[in-house]
């Protein structure tokens, strides 16, 4: 139930969790695949504590067992969906790489500064009892784990969907059926209207090896969206969104579990599309947002923004997101779901020119991936996106490097400023240039919780 403890760490409610204590540690992936620097990727903690000798700082690093995973997006083993399972703790971070399969059980319990590798599930393993490759998104389902899988073995699409129990092995497959979707990459379920829902990237065959704008007109990327029967396990209805929806990446529902409104950012198209179910019971959908192309002296087509990412605060009050190539964070308050308005904007990296030095280091690469605190109030953002595409659009981040910042936000009237104190430089590893991309807290954060 919604007004009911979850497992171990979990949170009674959205409302509750946004008066949990400040975050003290922030767990983030650093990556050195496609560097050109033969080391590991690598798992971060970065000390969030203002009031610490060592505030944002990294103060420890662990080294997964392999080099070339490309580890990219991570989940907590357990949340508030989880409830009922009184042995269940938030505990563990499941560390997924792209190109290996590979998937990092991290113990983050034992001694949260230092994290250490509980298990390693190989992809040849994972290959071969499912016929799947590629880890993306992953979520806790009660008290087992499901993760968006964006390939079969060979990396072509659409890929499926692996179900690991609560000690970490292979179930098989969780969907029962993937009925005509192309693609996958991202989803978020909605228990109490029995839907999930999936978005599109493209194969791994085809996003790998780099961006390639003719292969989106040859229908090699996603442009729809897909809501699940989630108790059976199968897609019952599909958006296609057409040219506004070019690419759609990041899904989001409300958190508030009793609502159907939810949201995708369409990275090529730089549209955000909500979607919500009437009065009726019909799922309908719109475009709510339409960030305009830019013109660049050096590029023979007005620049795209690419929303790479968005998220919602955990009251449902405001949505974020960020445009990689224009190199801008925006806030919107969407107490109307349906009339968003702008109320902050800040500027970090980005090809416009905008912001080519912030808090004293040169940003390479544009916003890409963030994390909100559970207050609302600080919003932590990472500059890589994907290794290949890194390199293309952002060369020099090779030998520059990635970083993080924080944005402090406010939640009243709304407004964003870049903190000047919190700076993390991935440009100074010891090792070398790494680059940063998704970020955890300890103790759950905006984008891991589904509530029930």
């Amino acid at each position: 139930m919604h007004d009911a403890s979850c497992c171990g760490p979990g949170y009674a409610s959205p409302a509750e969790a946004m008066r949990a204590p400040r975050e003290k540690l922030l767990y983030s992936i650093a990556i050195y695949t496609g560097t050109g620097i033969q080391k590991p990727d690598y798992l971060v903690t970065i000390d969030a504590d203002p009031e610490s000798e060592t505030y944002s700082q990294v103060i420890s690093r662990l080294e997964m067992p392999g080099i070339g995973d490309e580890l990219h997006h991570m989940g907590w083993n357990a949340c508030s969906s989880c409830h009922g399972d009184a042995s269940m703790e938030r505990r563990y971070l499941i560390v997924p790489g792209v190109r290996s399969t590979n998937l990092h059980i991290v113990d983050c319990g034992t001694d949260p500064r230092n994290p250490q590798l509980h298990k390693v599930i190989e992809g040849s393993e994972i290959k071969a009892k499912t016929d799947l490759s590629a880890p993306h998104t992953v979520h806790c389902l009660g008290s087992d784990i499901i993760i968006s899988m964006l390939g079969n073995a060979q990396g072509s699409a659409p890929g499926g969907y692996l179900h690991l129990n609560k000690n970490f092995e292979i179930v098989g497959r969780w969907e029962n059926s993937m009925g005509d979707i192309k693609f996958g990459y991202d989803f978020w379920y909605q228990p109490r209207h029995n839907v999930m829902v999936s978005s599109e990237w493209a194969a791994p065959n085809t996003f790998m090896p780099g961006f390639d704008l003719e292969e989106v007109g040859h229908l090699k990327y996603g442009r729809e969206i897909h809501l699940w029967d989630f108790a059976k396990r199968e897609p019952k209805q599909t958006f296609y969104l057409g040219e506004d929806g070019l690419i759609p990446l990041e899904v989001r529902f409300h958190h508030n579990p009793d609502s159907s409104h939810g949201f995708v950012g369409a990275a090529l198209s730089a549209n955000i599309i909500h979607w919500w179910k009437d009065h009726m019971g019909t799922w309908q959908w719109e475009k709510i947002i339409d960030v305009e192309n830019q013109p660049h002296p050096e590029w023979p087509i007005p620049v795209p923004g690419v929303i790479s990412v968005i998220l919602l605060s955990m009251d449902d009050r405001f949505l974020y997101l960020c445009n990689w190539l224009h190199g801008d964070i925006r806030q919107y308050d969407i107490t109307d779901p349906h009339k968003p308005k702008l109320t902050g904007q800040v500027w970090m990296g980005g090809l416009l020119g905008r912001a080519p030095e912030v808090n004293g280091l040169k940003i390479t690469g544009g916003p890409q991936m963030i994390q909100l605190s559970l207050d609302g109030k600080r919003l932590y953002v990472t500059t890589s996106l994907f290794s290949t595409w890194d390199n293309q659009f952002y060369p020099e981040i090779r030998t520059n490097g990635g970083c993080m910042l924080m944005v402090n936000c406010n939640t009243e009237r709304g407004g964003m400023e870049i903190d000047p104190r919190f700076v993390v430089d991935f440009g100074k590893e010891p090792n070398g240039p790494s680059r940063c991309h998704e970020t955890r807290y300890p103790g759950g954060d905006c984008t891991s919780d589904i509530w029930i």
